[in-house]
């Protein structure tokens, strides 16, 4: 089977890839520090198996998994237990291996990976974002159009070849880029601070030099998108 490791520490790849080499039907074809660059990856290469890390910054790895619109077989490592229920609402993930992790136990889960059928479906994938009316966004996922409330949405983040739109409910990872989604958003309450990102006006907590607090997210504010967000603002 060919398979890539997904992990933002290189001594836990480094621990996969040789797990990997005690299993003679594995072939790693290529380890990412990230989900984004694995992404870009398998926009353009086939694999039969990912192991796939879940907490990485920015980009976990259930957030990857919602990317994918036809994945291969899934085997999440990781240090924290607490997410294996919501793991298997994933039909693409075979096991949930927790760190550190032993031959033996990595063997069994080898051995359910070549057990289970390769999954034929995404239980979410993005595409793109399709159209807008009044306070609703539409966005097209795996052939289906989801709406978001408009309002709901406090930050909008580009990630390579994806947006990332965060809203009060649920997160949306989107293929597009950012120009065409600030095109769909109010003026009224969105502006660009930086060229990654978007944010709701109306969703500022804080603001501390060339930086705003929304919700957790510190978002970079550049030189230039300065000015304007000061106008925006309603001072005392």
């Amino acid at each position: 089977m060919n398979c890539i490791i997904i992990d933002d520490e290189a001594t836990a790849r480094a621990i996969i890839a040789q797990l990997c080499t005690n299993i003679p039907e594995l072939n790693v074809l290529e380890e990412f520090p990230n989900a984004i660059q694995a992404i870009k990856y398998l926009n353009q290469n086939e694999v039969d198996l990912i192991f796939l890390d879940i907490h990485m910054p920015d980009f976990t790895g259930f957030d990857f998994i919602e990317t994918l619109k036809n994945p291969p077989k899934i085997v999440l490592t990781t240090s924290d237990p607490n997410f294996a229920i919501q793991a298997f609402e994933y039909d693409c993930i075979v096991d949930y291996l927790v760190k550190p992790i032993g031959l033996e136990r990595f063997s069994k889960a080898i051995d359910k990976a070549k057990a289970v059928k390769s999954p034929t479906k995404t239980k979410a994938a993005s595409d793109k974002v399709e159209t807008s009316s009044g306070n609703d966004l539409y966005v097209n996922i795996d052939r289906r159009l989801i709406k978001i409330d408009i309002p709901s949405i406090y930050l909008v983040e580009a990630k390579g070849d994806y947006i990332h739109v965060k809203t009060e409910d649920k997160n949306y990872t989107v293929h597009s880029t950012l120009k065409k989604i600030e095109e769909k958003l109010p003026d009224s309450l969105f502006l660009k601070v930086h060229r990654s990102y978007i944010i709701n006006v109306d969703k500022i907590i804080d603001i501390e030099d060339n930086s705003v607090l929304i919700k957790k997210d510190v978002i970079p504010v550049s030189r230039s998108n300065r000015p304007e967000l000061m106008k925006r603002l309603n001072l005392l």
